[in-house]
């Protein structure tokens, strides 16, 4: 059996070229070109998403441009404008996790964009109805959750769309219509209220545009998770192994949408990414906010004059947006690492030249130095959005953009609201936009930092798909799987890494011992194969199928279930209630669970003798027989003993270790932790010693009995060491 987890490791070796490549990551700094893309692909896509965002921003981008309209008009303070702006924001980002929950399992992501395109459609001509503060902040709340789709399922939809080999410039052109929109918005603006419309009647005319595009988009159509870049690594992985049939496992071990959000949350590039997003938002939220009573307080523009500024400025944006369009995808291909390396630097240039136009006299020159900060942090978007996409399941990419929203537009913007939003009344505009240039930077300095992180999180999403597609080929195979396979596993509590590259098997049937001395590392491992603990790296595999992120609930319906040493039952309960509670698995036939608890009391008379006996009145030995009946009861397919024999005496542990040979002659494989090397050596089939973390060396039973060596490097090294502290 280690024999052919040897050669999947090796397949694994020669394929993980190959799957970079599907993923993108070439090496070599070239790319097709854009226009053939657009060709095989279809422009249409991209261009109904593109349209789509343009309208989404037309609320938002009117309510900044008219904030001093619609103060005087409602009676608002200004401060309160801003708080609704805020409150589109964070509805978006909230209701954007719940999108991605229901988008998860079923592709139905172009269905979700277009009903909810009519939404804000509608939500945006609503505006221009409002009569009061709570009219206005339910069509903002509105019109802010309908927009939840384009951050949680446009992005997903344009990675399975098209291809890694263009994304950047895809990801490039559609993020442009957000800055289309900045320039068309006020430009509409201030173009109505040439013609005398009113703010009410502007929302109206944007209202109806948006009803437009969203029946332009009737088309769209959803692609499949991964269509562009892990289906074809799949297709060319089984088509290396030779297998070409679905795969044929029948547990249920798709992630759940926690489950989900978890497991992307262990990956390093996405975790940093995060609070780089948040500092993003502390820096981006007041910032509209400032820009617009600068130009109102020091250069005296008024509704006309600012809404042609800001139609002016993002020029820049597109001119940035265009610049990584030319270099992203390249950057991309040869190294991941410096995409990420050189946008961080991108932005720290656009945040420096932000701080410097506050100190300019002229409106022509605040204006360009405006510019070519927008034209910076345009070019972020892009690089960042194909960045995280690379790391990440392509199920989990609405999840994590979700998530990305809420650290910029939750966390960011609300604390950058309440902290930073009050600047400019204690050092006047001019200097609070100076002084958002610290979470600027310090949101660049993350950024760039991810350049060590993307790639190796790159190659572990490779390697997972691989091992994924390997195990699948060799059961298709005839081939048996182990029942457990540990691989590669590190794991650490915060900064503290216990776990170092821990990999065993277990098959079915079979006892093995995890030996080494206290810190070993022992009881973490049966953590992270139980569910309590997450590794950082690596996988766990339950006959063959990845349960790595499985919550611990799951992994005892799939029949992996943990005893611990002096704490495995429910010391309040009576020996009955903690059978009936340990029996859930075997569902709600309450008659085929009095049968499974008679049988057990048959197997453990001295527990049918205090059936009525509270668990924590009982001796250490009773509980622990108490626990071993309820996996007895269970019959789990996976049993995890940490430390059976811990404070017991010895003929108690005899006959305990009786009881853990019936349970295994009933069919379960049992993993036991065990400080007696000769409890453990004269009970399993195979031992593990692990020292420090890390399995030390490893071989049947009988043989390492004999190997006084062997044990004495293990425990009396690490004995001697302790004393030594």
């Amino acid at each position: 059996m280690t024999a052919a987890l040897e050669e999947v490791e090796h397949a694994k070796e020669d394929l993980r070229g190959s799957g970079l490549a599907a993923l993108g990551v070439t090496g070599e700094e070239s790319s097709p070109g854009f226009v053939s893309v657009l060709r095989q692909h279809g422009a249409y896509p991209l261009a109904a998403l593109f349209l789509l965002y343009i309208v989404d921003q037309f609320q938002s981008s009117a309510i900044n441009t008219l904030s001093p309209e619609i103060s005087d008009g409602l009676g608002i303070p200004i401060t309160g404008v801003a708080a609704l702006y805020s409150l589109q924001a964070l509805m978006a980002s909230v209701v954007s996790l719940p999108v991605a929950a229901l988008v998860q399992r079923v592709p139905r992501r172009a269905a979700v964009s277009i009903v909810t395109a009519f939404i804000w459609a509608a939500a945006t001509g609503m505006t221009g109805f409002v009569a009061g503060t709570l009219a206005l902040a339910l069509v903002v709340a509105a019109d802010g959750a309908s927009s939840a789709s384009v951050r949680a399922v446009h992005p997903s939809l344009l990675f399975d769309l098209y291809p890694p080999a263009a994304r950047v410039r895809v990801f490039s052109v559609y993020t442009s219509a957000v800055y289309v929109s900045l320039i068309l918005a006020p430009a509409v603006v201030a173009g109505l209220a040439f013609l005398g419309l009113t703010w009410r009647g502007t929302f109206l005319v944007m209202g109806a545009v948006c009803l437009l595009v969203a029946c332009f988009a009737l088309r769209l159509r959803d692609p499949g998770f991964g269509a562009q870049d892990t289906a074809l690594l799949r297709e060319a992985v089984r088509a290396e192994i030779g297998t070409q049939v679905a795969d044929d496992t029948e547990l249920d071990t798709d992630l759940r949408f926690f489950e989900t959000v978890r497991r992307v949350l262990m990956i390093p590039t996405v975790r940093r990414l995060l609070v780089a997003f948040t500092f993003l938002g502390m820096f981006l939220t007041p910032l509209g906010l400032f820009l617009t009573v600068y130009l109102n307080d020091h250069f005296l523009l008024g509704p006309a004059g600012r809404g042609l500024f800001n139609s002016l400025t993002p020029v820049g944006s597109i001119v940035g947006l265009i610049a990584i369009a030319r270099v992203g995808d390249r950057w991309f291909h040869g190294d991941p690492g410096k995409l990420m390396r050189q946008t961080g630097l991108i932005m720290a240039a656009g945040v420096v030249a932000l701080a410097v136009s506050a100190l300019m006299p002229s409106l022509l020159l605040f204006g360009v130095l405006v510019a070519v900060a927008l034209g910076c942090f345009a070019m972020l978007a892009p690089g960042m959005l194909v960045g995280i996409g690379a790391v990440i399941p392509a199920q989990a990419r609405s999840h994590v953009i979700a998530l990305q929203g809420i650290a910029t537009f939750g966390v960011g913007s609300l604390v950058g609201v309440l902290f930073l939003g009050g600047l400019q009344d204690r050092y006047g505009v001019g200097a609070a936009i100076v002084a958002l240039a610290a979470p600027g930077l310090l949101a660049a300095a993350l950024l760039a930092s991810t350049s060590k992180l993307v790639g190796p999180d790159i190659a572990r999403l490779v390697d997972t798909v691989v091992e994924e597609e390997e195990a699948r080929a060799l059961r298709l195979a005839g081939t048996k799987v182990p029942l457990l396979a540990v691989r590669k596993v590190d794991f650490a509590y915060d900064q503290l890494q216990v776990l170092f590259d821990v990999s065993f098997t277990l098959d079915e049937g079979e006892m093995v011992a995890l030996l080494g001395t206290n810190g070993a590392g022992k009881s973490t491992l049966l953590r992270v194969i139980s569910g309590l603990g997450l590794p950082s790296t690596g996988s766990v595999r339950f006959n063959g199928a990845d349960v790595t992120f499985l919550d611990p609930q799951r992994r005892v319906d799939l029949g992996i279930m943990q005893i611990s040493g002096g704490k495995g039952t429910f010391p309040r309960l009576t020996v009955m209630e903690n059978l009936r509670a340990f029996a859930y698995p075997l569902g709600r036939d309450k008659a085929a669970i009095e049968a499974g608890i008679e049988k057990t009391f048959e197997v453990f008379p001295r527990l049918a003798e205090r059936r009525n006996q509270v668990a924590g009145t009982m001796s250490g030995g009773e509980n622990q027989m108490l626990a071993l009946a309820c996996a007895f009861m269970v019959k789990p397919k996976i049993l995890l003993i940490d430390e059976l024999s811990l404070g017991l005496a010895p003929k108690i542990v005899g006959e305990l270790l009786d009881l853990v040979r019936r349970i295994n002659a009933e069919g379960t494989a049992v993993v036991l932790v065990e400080q007696s090397v000769n409890i453990a050596l004269s009970l399993v089939d195979h031992a593990y010693f692990m020292e420090k973390g890390a399995i030390r060396f490893d071989g049947p039973a009988g043989e390492l009995l004999d190997r006084g060596d062997l044990l004495r490097s293990v425990f009396l090294e690490g004995a001697t060491k302790g004393l030594s502290r």
